[in-house]
């Protein structure tokens, strides 16, 4: 079950499954503010990398299966803000569409490039050095990028061009997504009122 709530752009999820209670809230044009209970402490750090970069504000309150582990948690927490994210944009009039970030962190270094094209695909290019960050699976991150990817109706491209240290990756990936959100949804002056496709939609 699922319920909606738009305003501008600002969006309130809820997805209720029988592994997870989601309940996300953008906010697009917001200060770079995370409030977050997820259960997963490594995902909300890299959660606040996204808001702080990409100048969003996010509320997440998560219940999951932890027990189990963390996969279903963190793969509803990347369908939840992906349709957060389309609430929050509508129809994408006035939007640069496309962004694009490289982001350093000592060794490592990432690239993510977004298309809010309306079709949704994750290519993502990433050989993390270690399976665990503390206790966090790195194969969940492929996992969350999926899910948004699906739902928010984008063309993500992730590729980790170099690093050693697996949070050094995983924190690079993160930051460069934020950044790359920031550009992608930014309100273009010169687009004002008309959609970035020679088809009229998106």
């Amino acid at each position: 079950m699922e319920s909606l709530e738009r305003s501008a752009r600002i969006a309130t999820v809820s997805r209720d499954t029988s592994e997870t209670r989601i309940e996300v809230r953008v906010n697009l044009d917001g200060e770079g503010h995370l409030n977050a209970v997820t259960g997963i402490p490594f995902l909300e750090h890299m959660l606040d990398q996204v808001t702080r970069h990409g100048q969003i504000d996010l509320d997440i309150k998560a219940e999951g299966d932890l027990h189990i582990d963390d996969h279903h948690t963190a793969e509803d927490l990347g369908i939840t803000l992906g349709q957060a994210f389309a609430q929050a944009l509508g129809d994408k009039r006035g939007i640069y569409r496309y962004g694009h970030a490289y982001v350093p962190l000592d060794e490592a270094l990432s690239r993510v490039v977004i298309d809010f094209s309306g079709r949704p695909g994750l290519f993502m290019d990433v050989e993390f050095t270690r399976d665990l960050i503390g206790r966090f699976d790195t194969q969940l991150i492929a996992e969350f990028f999926q899910g948004f990817a699906n739902h928010a109706r984008a063309t993500v491209h992730i590729d980790n061009l170099k690093g050693f240290n697996a949070h050094h990756q995983a924190e690079t990936i993160f930051k460069a997504f934020g950044r790359a959100l920031r550009m992608a949804i930014a309100m273009d002056d010169r687009m004002a009122g008309r959609i970035a496709s020679t088809k009229g939609s998106l």
